[in-house]
């Protein structure tokens, strides 16, 4: 199979673009899939990764809702979840937008996961999780360019 196109991150658009992606996402904790899927979005922005939002009928692992949530001057209110599986439960890694704003409609339910504590993977690739802990994109090896969310970045 031929390389996959690189994606550079500056060339993404601001205010984002989401569009559905054909991908095949997947989500491992301690090695049993907690969610796979092609029915997938994702939302590309200027100098982040690929934020992927998964149909929430993909997700196998029992999730509620948290108290926690956060704005998006895009998207609108997020809502987070708390997961529960094998006895162990982790809140405020995983979003949604219940009420997105215009233009972004079709993310409503759609559900992204930071990229860990789970082990997540585009097309049978394990990505890297954006540096910092503020922003879920993916970092796979046809992302290329200085990607924001590390030190040094936060006012780009």
């Amino acid at each position: 199979m031929p390389p996959k196109p690189k994606l550079n991150v500056h060339s993404f658009p601001r205010p984002p673009l989401l569009e559905k992606t054909p991908r095949h996402l997947q989500i491992k904790w301690h090695g049993q899939t907690i969610a796979d899927t092609k029915d997938a979005y994702w939302a590309l922005e200027t100098t982040h990764p690929p934020t992927y939002y998964l149909s929430p009928s993909s997700v196998t692992a029992p999730l509620s809702r948290s108290t926690h949530s956060s704005f998006c001057e895009w998207k609108g209110r997020a809502t987070y979840w708390i997961l529960k599986h094998d006895n162990e439960e982790i809140a405020n890694r995983i979003w949604s937008y219940e009420s997105p704003t215009k233009g972004f409609e079709s993310l409503k339910g759609y559900l992204s996961f930071y990229a860990g504590p789970w082990d997540c993977y585009v097309d049978g690739e394990k990505v890297e999780p954006q540096p910092g802990d503020f922003y879920g994109g993916w970092v796979t090896s046809d992302i290329e360019g200085r990607v924001k969310g590390g030190p040094g970045t936060w006012g780009w």
